[in-house]
């Protein structure tokens, strides 16, 4: 499939929003803690990203579909200088995140639990050091492809957003979704692919934590690959 087909106006589609019933805890969590957290793109768009933490923080990284929350929460504890933005919209995963945090919420963390499009299109030009789009749902059929969430539409987003030299970083153990990603960045063109050699895109990022999707795909006996892209000017 060509690098231009698929989802033009960039908005998600998601699976299931919830499954199992939340505990009573869960509950209270998403009623009293995520309020605390959560950014409103409907209020006016911040001048500045810093004014959304509590913490002093210099650079500033966006986790698209954090699912169990392993490589945020780690990210997060040891690069306290960082301001992350966590988004995810299935409920349960947004609260298993809220159990990790809730006796001491850092600083350093602001999240949202609805589609990433709303906070892309709210934050400021230039704005951000790093966005993460780690395991995403494939939808591996193909006539489903058009949902997948990397599209044109949605790295015009990240262009606009990240910083010029900012980092898109993507892994996935699907194929077929990897292939995807590769032609529709080279047919975008604002965005290099760091890659030299086969090691690079076979070898997890730096300080990379492992997660539940990895090792399930490891388990079933599929590989991963972990790319990163670079915003050109």
């Amino acid at each position: 499939m060509s690098a231009d087909s698929g989802n033009q106006t960039g908005r998600a589609f998601f699976g299931r929003r919830k499954g199992k019933a939340l505990r009573e805890r869960q509950a209270r969590n998403l009623a009293e803690l995520l309020p605390r957290l959560a950014l409103d793109p409907a209020s006016p768009r911040p001048a500045a990203l810093a004014t959304l933490f509590a913490a002093d923080v210099e650079h500033f990284r966006l986790e698209i579909g954090f699912g169990g929350g392993e490589h945020l929460m780690h990210r997060v504890r040891e690069n306290p200088a960082t301001g992350f933005i966590g988004i995810e919209p299935f409920v349960n995963s947004m609260a298993k995140l809220l159990g990790e945090v809730e006796v001491d919420p850092p600083g350093n963390l602001r999240l949202y639990d609805d589609d990433a499009v709303d906070i892309l299109d709210w934050l400021p030009d230039g704005s951000l050091d790093q966005i993460d789009l780690l395991y995403p749902d494939p939808w591996p059929k193909r006539k489903h492809w058009k949902r997948r969430f990397v599209s044109q539409a949605n790295l015009a987003r990240f262009h606009r957003v990240l910083k010029p030299g900012g980092l898109f970083c993507f892994a996935s153990d699907i194929d077929t979704y990897v292939n995807w990603t590769l032609l529709h960045c080279r047919s975008h063109g604002g965005f290099a692919w760091t890659a030299r050699q086969a090691q690079d895109w076979l070898t997890p990022f730096a300080g990379w934590p492992s997660t539940r999707y990895e090792a399930k795909a490891r388990r079933e006996g599929r590989g991963s690959a972990y790319l990163t892209f670079r915003r050109l000017p």
